[in-house]
C-alpha cells in the first residue's frame, strides 16, 4: 500500500460512513454530514473555541465551519457564549449532553452500509475496529 492507496481507502471509508448516517428530517443544508462531524469532533476536543480556530485546525473554510456550527447549534449539539475577555468573539463548546440528533448518528447501525459495500461485513467491521484501536 502506498500513500495514494491510503488516501483512496480513507475516501472510501468516509463515503461508507456517510451512507450509514441517518438523514431523516434534517432537510437541505449547505454542508455535508462529514464536514459537520469533523467540526463536532473538533469542538469535543477543543471546547471554548472559535470558528476561526476550528477552521485553522481542520483546514476547512471559515464559511464551512460557520455553516456547520449553525447546524450543530440548531440541533442543540453545540452551545455558544460570549468570550468574557473579548465581547466581539463567540466561544463554542459541545453541549453538555448529546443532542437527540447526535445520539441518532452515534447509534446508527453500520451493518446495512457494510453489507452494501462488501461480501463479508463482519470481517470488515472487525478490521475497522482493530485499525481504530491501532491508530489512536
Amino acid at each position: 500500500m502506498n500513500v495514494i492507496d491510503l488516501y483512496l481507502l480513507g475516501h472510501r471509508l468516509q463515503k461508507l460512513a456517510e451512507s450509514a448516517v441517518p438523514t431523516d428530517g434534517i432537510g437541505e443544508h449547505p454542508t455535508s454530514t462529514g464536514t459537520v462531524l469533523i467540526v463536532a469532533a473538533d469542538l469535543r476536543d477543543h471546547p471554548r473555541t472559535t470558528v476561526t480556530e476550528i477552521a485553522k485546525r481542520t483546514g476547512l473554510a471559515q464559511s464551512q465551519v460557520s455553516n456547520c456550527v449553525a447546524r450543530l447549534r440548531s440541533t442543540e449539539a453545540a452551545v455558544a457564549e460570549p468570550d468574557p475577555r473579548d465581547g466581539r468573539r463567540t466561544l463554542l463548546s459541545p453541549a453538555t449532553e448529546p443532542s437527540g440528533r447526535m445520539k441518532a448518528v452515534r447509534e446508527a447501525p453500520l451493518g446495512p452500509a457494510l453489507a452494501a459495500a462488501t461480501s463479508d461485513p463482519d470481517e470488515v467491521l472487525a478490521l475497522l475496529q482493530k485499525l481504530n484501536s491501532l491508530l489512536r
